[in-house]
């Protein structure tokens, strides 16, 4: 299990973007540098494509609308593309120890967003494997942000 910790995220709210709105279009473009263990998030109307390194190894996400007032969370990550099956098992073995960790900073990063927006807390998290290899490419439930809220993740 991963513990976030606020003092390692810097939040970027961007244009259009509020502590109550949208939810949608509410895109989040969550970095990390290697060097420091720093989580860049940055929460706007589009994704901050410039903040996006050749690694690819951010996590893009965004509110869906399923009619009124029901909405699932949608989280993106690319698995591998253009890099070995080997690489990309690798990098597929990354994203899951890494992700509950993600998901606590998108949640500690909005969090007045969800204080203001409370029934968002409780609407399905759906992760997106994006790969060139079928074997890695796949969409998986990942719970609520109730899970998360607290910093923990119950996925091991």
């Amino acid at each position: 299990m991963f513990k976030f910790t606020k003092n390692n995220l810097s939040v970027n709210l961007r244009p259009g973007i509020t502590p109550c709105q949208p939810i949608i279009p509410r895109r989040y473009t969550l970095t990390h540098s290697d060097q420091t263990g720093q989580l860049f998030l940055s929460i706007g109307l589009d994704y901050a494509t410039d903040e996006i390194n050749a690694s690819r190894d951010e996590v893009l996400a965004e509110w869906h609308c399923l009619g009124t007032r029901s909405y699932q969370f949608h989280a993106y990550v690319c698995i591998g593309s253009h890099c070995s099956k080997t690489e990309a098992a690798s990098r597929n073995r990354h994203f899951i120890r890494r992700l509950p960790l993600a998901l606590s900073a998108i949640y500690g990063g909005d969090r007045s967003f969800f204080y203001n927006r409370t029934e968002l807390l409780t609407a399905p998290i759906w992760l997106h494997f994006q790969s060139a290899y079928c074997k890695f490419h796949r969409t998986e439930y990942w719970g609520m942000f109730t899970e998360y809220a607290n910093g923990y993740s119950r996925r091991v």
